[in-house]
């Protein structure tokens, strides 16, 4: 019994280091194979829009944010399952309110309805844990 748990509190944190180091690396240029800008074009296109007149430049900003947002809702409803979400998964059978945590990023008050129903049934906890992973919101 002692040698199981072990395991698992081993497995837990190697996942949980995992994802914390995923979680921390952001998307990466890689400028060396020619596939990214370089510094040049970058410091560029940055003067070029400073140069514009501010309502240009507040049109653009508009187009970014409309751009990111429609990104972020194709990647949620991509429905592609990868490696992260895989790893909360099964972090949130093991330690729901740590996975909710690791998924949203802060500790709010999804965290707290996880924990508490962690600590009062495992089952609702897990449960709860995975329609916040899993779900849309």
């Amino acid at each position: 019994m002692k040698k199981s748990l072990t395991r698992l509190l081993f497995v837990v944190t190697s996942l949980c280091m995992f994802q914390m180091s995923v979680m921390a690396s952001g998307p990466v240029l890689n400028t060396a194979a020619g596939s990214g800008p370089s510094k040049e074009e970058v410091n560029n296109a940055v003067k070029e829009f400073k140069s514009l007149p501010k309502s240009e430049r507040r049109e653009k900003m508009k187009e970014v944010k409309q751009a990111v947002k429609d990104f972020k809702k194709n990647k949620r409803n991509g429905g592609e399952a990868d490696t992260n979400t895989l790893l909360l998964v099964i972090l949130a059978i093991l330690l729901p309110p740590l996975a909710v945590y690791l998924h949203e990023g802060q500790i709010n008050t999804k965290f707290w309805i996880s924990l508490l129903l962690t600590i009062l049934f495992w089952i609702p906890g897990v449960i709860y844990a995975l329609i916040v992973i899993l779900g849309n919101g």
